[in-house]
């Protein structure tokens, strides 16, 4: 017997009409280069967007197309999000801080037909014109008095296209399983990968990161996202906050500039942030040297990476913002886990609580996950187990755009190339990634641990531990350092410092100082990269 419910598919044109309905008012602030604080509302955004969409049909774009934007997080992009969505087109968000070869790859591996192209990176598809051969017709995101010259054939202005459209679109009625979305990787090797979203898979991951145990989402927040929305959708935020009505500010081409990211949030009263740590870093080192503090924010999410325990403290001792953990990737849509408060963390010490804060968190209903070990037995959730973590769920990709496997074993789970541990209450802990794990005689050392640990020292800018040859071990860790400019530190002030924060038999066997560190687009450290440099490296007596 089945129930006797009406079925509503769940696409993001659901998410727009309910929001234009029921948070019309509700107020969107964006910083681009032609208009340094814009401000509008929901209604007018998606106003916008039927103007847009009627350009699209224009264009050419029919179903299924792929219509890539290279943008900034600002209030265009925001209509492009819907506009392609929703009118059955996919959202090919290109990440302009990929190589120019893999930018190119993509492209032309997604077959974009339009490109819709902040002013600042004209210039680049400049370069890449001879090899995007593809490419019809390319949309300058910003209005006629900025137009910037270019050497591009077929060059279109933004806000020239709107004006000749009307705000009267007939959305599409879409099946839920159309895909929305497309948005590659960015691995260390071989070339992107691209991960396909659904409108269904949106809207499910959409409705599992506003819950109270995840971001806590509603119509009295005011957010302000620093995570790109060119990589994995701004971990989901342009669907979330017009969903739950909450004030969306989106500071443009100025996410690391700790100056202006200040003045927005005390301006616009940002209650809560996310982006990656390096951004957080920027924002403290800016608060610091002006002497300014940001009163609005609560909470901050943390992810993208490890987040150092200073950054932690820094916040909540000088500031009295809470820092939340979250861990996920592209290919989930991209959250798995959020680091929320659970009953009972009130009684715990100081040293627990902080060990707590350091995990990547607790599952989001929607996501399934578990360990297991080389023979892919699963292991226990007693946080002292760590092995392979495997995940599934309906916002977990199943395949690669084109063809492409995932990495599915034979019940459907997608291993996420990560080491983990899970605690009995199930909060999950990255300690490394499968190929950057250390196996020394026998046992694992977790080059996170390793880092997060040097990366706390006051003079260490950025620290990466990569597994070396030995002789004896089979492999022991070493340890590269970045210092913080003017820092002065000799190798055995690194070593001592690991000295009672981590096991003895972990601590690096040697340091090596350098002036940077190689990083991807993404802002990853290329750890293949450095294991080659040093692969001769010779331990010291």
């Amino acid at each position: 017997m089945q129930g006797l419910m009406m079925h509503s598919p769940l696409t993001i044109t659901s998410i727009m009409r309910f929001a234009e309905v029921n948070h019309g008012r509700r107020e969107i602030v964006s910083v681009t280069a032609d208009q340094p604080r814009y401000r509008y509302t929901y209604a007018e955004a998606f106003g916008r967007a039927r103007q847009l969409a009627n350009a699209l049909g224009r264009l050419g774009m029919t179903v299924g197309d792929r219509v890539a934007t290279l943008a900034w997080n600002d209030h265009r992009h925001f209509e492009l999000y819907y506009a392609i969505s929703c009118s059955g087109g996919v959202c090919h968000t290109v990440n302009p801080r990929l190589f120019p070869e893999q930018i190119a790859y993509i492209i032309n591996h997604a077959a974009d037909r339009l490109i819709f192209v902040d002013p600042m990176f004209l210039p680049l598809l400049e370069s890449l014109q001879s090899q995007l051969s593809l490419v019809e017709v390319i949309v300058v995101l910003t209005g006629r008095a900025h137009m910037p010259e270019t050497t591009l054939p077929n060059v279109k202005c933004y806000e020239e296209l709107l004006e000749l459209e009307s705000d009267l679109y007939a959305w599409p009625d879409l099946d839920e399983n159309t895909a929305s979305a497309l948005c590659y990787t960015s691995g260390t090797t071989g070339n992107p990968k691209g991960v396909l979203f659904s409108h269904r898979s949106t809207v499910l991951h959409t409705y599992g990161i506003s819950l109270p145990d995840v971001m806590n989402l509603g119509a009295l927040d005011c957010v302000m996202p620093l995570v790109p929305m060119f990589h994995v959708n701004a971990w989901g935020t342009p669907y979330a906050l017009p969903m739950v009505g909450a004030k969306l500010v989106l500071p443009g081409p100025k996410m690391a500039d700790g100056e202006v990211l200040q003045d927005l949030i005390e301006s616009e009263q940002v209650n809560y942030s996310l982006g990656v740590p390096t951004v957080w870093l920027a924002l403290l080192t800016y608060l610091e040297q002006a002497g300014k503090t940001v009163r609005s924010l609560q909470r901050i999410c943390v992810g993208g990476a490890a987040c150092p325990a200073s950054v932690i403290d820094d916040f909540l001792d000088r500031h009295e913002v809470v820092v939340e953990h979250a861990w996920g990737m592209t290919e989930m849509s991209p959250v798995g886990v959020y680091n929320s408060p659970k009953s009972g963390r009130d009684k715990l010490s100081a040293e627990k609580l902080r060990a707590v804060q350091l995990r990547q968190g607790r599952g989001v209903f929607g996501v399934e996950m578990k360990i297991v070990d080389a023979e892919n037995n699963e292991l226990p959730w007693d946080g002292e187990a760590f092995g392979a973590l495997k995940v599934r769920g309906p916002w977990v990709c199943s395949g690669y755009f084109k063809g492409e496997e995932a990495m599915l074993d034979a019940d459907g789970w997608f291993d996420t190339g990560d080491v983990a541990t899970i605690d009995p209450e199930g909060s999950m802990h990255i300690t490394d990634r499968t190929k950057d794990v250390i196996k020394s005689g026998g046992e694992w050392i977790s080059s996170i641990q390793l880092e997060n640990t040097a990366v706390d020292h006051p003079d260490v800018a950025e620290a990466a531990a990569i597994a070396i040859g030995h002789a004896k071990w089979g492999e022991r860790p070493l340890l590269v350092v970045v210092l913080h400019d003017k820092a002065s530190l000799e190798r055995m002030d690194i070593l001592a410092w690991f000295e009672g924060k981590v096991a003895s038999w972990c601590v690096p066997d040697d340091v090596v100082f350098v002036e940077e560190l190689p990083h991807t687009a993404t802002g990853k450290i290329k750890k293949n990269e450095l294991r080659e440099q040093f692969r001769d490296h010779s331990w010291p007596e």
